[in-house]
């Protein structure tokens, strides 16, 4: 789950029970749906071809001592949900 200011961008995410709060500002790009890898037509109702994806550097909690990780978050352009993509813990 991710919680977003009111323009949309990432503020935190909720990931196995536990809160991690943004450190840094995050990015976001477009890229381009893979359709055509899992399916032989595009799916009905696919109007869209490129999906949001924003990397964010996240720190547990409120602890400004903990070390930042690097997540990748995708954004469903359909249902408004979103995936988490990867996430790497950076050494502090």
């Amino acid at each position: 789950m991710v919680k977003t200011c009111p323009e949309g961008r990432p503020q935190a995410v909720l990931r196995g029970g536990r809160e991690w709060t943004l450190g840094a500002e995050p990015v976001r790009w477009f890229e381009r749906v893979s359709w055509w890898e899992a399916e032989r037509r595009m799916p009905k109702g696919l109007s869209r071809v490129d999906v949001e994806v924003w990397q964010i550097q996240a720190r547990l909690g409120q602890n400004r001592e903990s070390s930042l990780t690097t997540m990748e978050i995708i954004r469903d352009g359909l249902g408004g949900g979103w995936r988490l993509r990867g996430a790497v813990a950076d050494a502090a």
